[in-house]
């Protein structure tokens, strides 16, 4: 009984050494397959028959889908024919094939480019670039679209600053001119939008200004002395506007409060930061500026249990109302005072 048992074990081996060879001499047929139908394409690439190119290439891929460069000369065939898709397709195949093969990247590159999907296309060159730093192809792609970028922004700003202008919006046409002359501080068509609409924003400003009661005046006043760094003179000029208010609950008076409160800071003034701050919430209690400056302002004058208080409570609120770098911010103080917390206890 033993001996035809190990008959049979014998033949089930050869059988399956026999299979083995044969999945190998298949996938050396296929191979060679596939390198011939490349080799063809390869000449039709070369005489500009692209399309018929493209075919050979496919069934390359069909006979062995794990050569890179098959890939990669379709990719090519498909951007000769500009159809773009096809060809940023394929270079994301390369990659997936290969990640070091470079010339992938590349490829997808060119064909993002060409798409317009600027951005798209330099996060791929950085990929490319991560993998061989030193590449001069993938460095000049991504310049040139980031030149590509910035100059289809600017061109944006202009229409934008055009529009706003001719609407009469002439503080955000400034603003959106600003922005465009920082990235492109020589533009012409900038600079003689800026010298057209500055004299009309402040004519307009002027008869804005004008019509504005002495305190809100003063808060104006106060306002742009902030922008300047002049922050005691911000000071004196919210104040004018608190002394002539006798409502000290109204919306003009806590933006001159939560305005001096600032000043306040920048100074290192944290008691007149506490007390306007408070002075805010006692009208406002969920006004998230004021509650994150006075936690700063108690922490700064070692009132931390004052500070932690204000901080959950700011974290108590809907993060969407609060904002992320706030909520960042407190979560932060939050970490730090519960630590410095902890250690007084521990001192007592």
């Amino acid at each position: 009984k033993e001996a035809p048992r190990r008959r049979e074990r014998t033949a089930l081996v050869v059988v399956c050494w026999r299979e083995r060879g044969q999945a190998r001499s298949w996938r050396a047929m296929s191979a060679a397959q596939a390198q011939a139908y490349k080799k063809e394409g390869n000449k039709l690439f070369q005489t500009g028959k692209h399309k018929e190119a493209i075919e050979k290439y496919s069934l390359a891929i069909e006979q062995d889908p794990t050569d890179v460069t098959f890939f990669s000369n379709r990719s090519a065939a498909y951007a000769a024919l500009e159809m773009w898709e096809e060809a940023a397709e394929d270079g994301r195949a390369c990659i997936r094939v290969k990640k070091e093969f470079i010339k992938g990247y590349f490829r997808l590159a060119v064909a993002l480019r060409a798409l317009k999907k600027y951005k798209e296309a330099v996060d791929n060159i950085k990929m490319g670039l991560a993998v061989d730093p030193g590449n001069a192809d993938l460095k000049k792609q991504a310049s040139e679209m980031e030149e590509i970028m910035r100059t289809e922004k600017v061109s944006a700003l202009i229409a934008k600053a055009k529009e706003q202008a001719q609407n009469g919006e002439f503080s955000e046409c400034l603003k959106t001119i600003d922005r465009g002359l920082a990235l492109d501080g020589g533009n012409k068509e900038l600079t003689a939008l800026k010298n057209k609409i500055q004299p009309k924003f402040e004519a307009a400003e002027k008869r804005r200004v004008s019509g504005l009661s002495k305190p809100a005046r003063e808060k104006e006043e106060g306002d742009l002395k902030y922008k300047n760094a002049d922050f005691e003179g911000a000071i004196a000029a919210y104040t004018r506007c608190l002394d002539a208010l006798p409502d000290k609950a109204s919306e003009l008076a806590l933006k001159a409060l939560s305005n001096r409160a600032a000043c306040y800071k920048q100074l290192s003034n944290f008691d007149g930061t506490i007390e306007d701050c408070t002075a805010v919430l006692e009208v406002e209690p969920d006004n998230v500026k004021s509650l994150v400056r006075r936690a700063q302002a108690f922490e700064a004058v070692e009132r931390y249990k004052s500070a932690l208080q204000d901080v959950k409570y700011v974290l108590s609120m809907p993060q969407k109302d609060v904002g992320s770098a706030n909520w960042s911010l407190c979560n932060q103080m939050q970490h730090r005072l519960n630590r410095v917390v902890q250690q007084l206890k521990a001192g007592m």
